[in-house]
């Protein structure tokens, strides 16, 4: 027998009672119930959110076993994986084992099917039985692991013209390209912080292709290696070496490469903490900031705009844009040099 659950999966909240599951602390990742409106997942991998991988391997010193250790910790304690530190989670992909009663043929999925998860694994069930091997430098990590989607969860069935691997790492940052597509247009000036990072390229592919003749997109890069990069991909008008921790260098090597002038927009696409005033110093008053980084602080940003006097519209990173699987799947077929790379990088 079947049992109904709630749509967006409270009854799976453990503690505190009364809230989702993203900010619960602890929730329910047993499948000893079947319900009727939940679908269950034969998990073969992980993409660890880049803030909470980063952040999980300078606590275990950089050691693998170390790593794995941590986070089975973490699912075992919260019964999710959603680092206590950064408060994020990241995504997986694996093979449909159930779908509720309620579901079939309403879902557009079929027991059988690959998918990846396109919601958080800080809000999402998850049940590790083994950890088969973990890549450090792709934040992913290999696993026999069981996950639930609830029926408010989002997901795409992993496309056949291209490695599952290679799918999971654009799907994993489907939503920064997706919000570059809308907020970027003709005659635009652009700033990427973290460029040449796996989000960052794909913010500049499509922020280029917006900007136009009269448009300019500039990346901000740690060091000589990644700006090559960029500039060999041909998706940045010109890319800058400065850290994104350092807003005042930040401000004036990123304006320098605009002409002089402030962007009218900037995306922060880094993975470390205290970047927050180089996204916002070096664009202009009613310009837009964009958020996609999970190690963003919403106080750092909102007194230090206030501090600098800086009338501009922040934008906290949505994971979750209409259409935002398809853009991101359908830049990695349109631009054969991103997905030579990604595939050499992430497959």
């Amino acid at each position: 027998m079947q049992v109904k659950g709630n749509k967006y999966g409270t009854h799976r909240v453990i503690e505190p009672k009364g809230v989702l599951t993203q900010a619960a602390r602890k929730i329910d990742n047993s499948t000893d119930v079947k319900y009727s409106n939940e679908i269950v997942v034969d998990v073969s991998s992980l993409n660890i959110d880049s803030a909470s991988f980063t952040q999980i391997e300078k606590e275990c010193g950089g050691d693998v076993e170390k790593i794995g250790k941590r986070i089975i910790e973490i699912v075992e304690d919260r019964g999710k994986m959603q680092n206590p530190v950064t408060g994020s989670g990241g995504m997986f992909i694996g093979t449909v084992s159930f779908i509720g009663e309620d579901l079939e043929g309403k879902c557009g999925l079929k027991v059988g099917d690959k998918i990846a998860s396109l919601v958080s694994l800080s809000l999402t069930p998850l049940k590790i039985h083994k950890i088969k091997k973990i890549h450090p430098e792709i934040d992913r990590v290999e696993v026999e692991a069981t996950a639930i989607l609830f029926e408010s969860g989002i997901y795409a069935v992993l496309p056949d013209d291209m490695p599952e691997t290679l799918a999971l790492a654009a799907l994993d940052v489907a939503g920064a390209p997706a919000q570059a597509a809308r907020l970027v247009g003709s005659g635009d000036t652009v700033m990427v912080l973290g460029a040449a990072g796996k989000s960052g390229i794909l913010v500049c592919y499509e922020a280029f292709k917006r900007v136009g003749p009269t448009g300019r997109v500039v990346g901000v890069v740690r060091n000589e290696a990644s700006a090559e990069k960029l500039r060999k991909l041909g998706v940045v008008h010109e890319a800058v070496i400065a850290s994104a921790t350092q807003p005042v260098e930040v401000l004036e090597k990123a304006i320098a490469a605009n002409d002089g002038k402030e962007f009218d927009i900037s995306f922060n696409c880094v993975n470390v903490e205290n970047t927050e005033m180089s996204s916002i110093l070096p664009v202009r008053d009613r310009g837009t900031v964009y958020f996609f980084s999970m190690a963003t602080s919403f106080t750092k940003a909102a007194l230090g705009a206030e501090g600098v006097g800086k009338d501009v519209d922040m934008i906290i990173g949505n994971g979750y844009a209409k259409g935002h699987a398809q853009i991101t799947l359908n830049e990695l077929r349109e631009n054969a040099e991103i997905r030579k790379l990604f595939e050499k990088m992430y497959s």
